[in-house]
């Protein structure tokens, strides 16, 4: 799959709310927290927390989904603010989204990285729990912002030829 759109079922409410780019991300999430260098890698985005507010106002959501084109997968983000109580409040929104998405992706589709940005100060009282905790849940915590090593690798095209193997020169004895 190359963008969200074409992991959703045909038939999901959710494709009225994907926009071309990060164009259904806050400007100033797209500023501050995703690298200058992969912001052209993203075919389309959800404001995730938008689409799914109607009916559950009182309940965890997650913010955005994006489909990262070079690898084909659908990346989930999360700028939120990064301290001990919200280990527990962005795990709640990982869960909830989960649940809620079941109806929409279609079988097979699923949000290959869930990423956690630090909207403001990180201030973890215990950084190394607090990590263990997410890599648990399945959500990686990136600090400010999200570079090219949060992201999934491209995929390689099947047709793509192996690297030649070197031979070892002979030696001279």
């Amino acid at each position: 799959m190359t963008s969200l759109r074409a992991a959703l079922r045909s038939n999901s409410p959710l494709h009225g709310g994907i926009l071309d780019g990060l164009k259904a991300l806050k400007s100033a999430h797209v500023r501050d927290h995703l690298d200058e260098a992969i912001r052209p890698a993203f075919a389309d985005s959800l404001d995730l927390d938008a689409a799914l507010l109607r009916g559950n106002e009182q309940q965890h959501r997650w913010d955005y989904l994006m489909g990262h084109m070079p690898s084909g997968e659908v990346i989930a983000m999360e700028p939120h603010s990064a301290n001990s109580k919200g280990v527990k409040a962005v795990i709640a929104k990982r869960e909830a989204a989960r649940l809620h998405l079941r109806a929409h992706l279609k079988p097979g589709a699923r949000i290959s990285a869930w990423l956690w940005i630090a909207s403001g100060k990180v201030d973890f009282a215990h950084t190394e729990k607090a990590i263990r905790l997410l890599d648990q849940n399945g959500i990686t915590f990136v600090g400010k912002q999200v570079l090219p090593k949060h992201l999934p690798a491209a995929s390689v095209p099947v047709s793509a030829k192996p690297p030649k193997k070197r031979r070892p020169k002979p030696s001279i004895s």
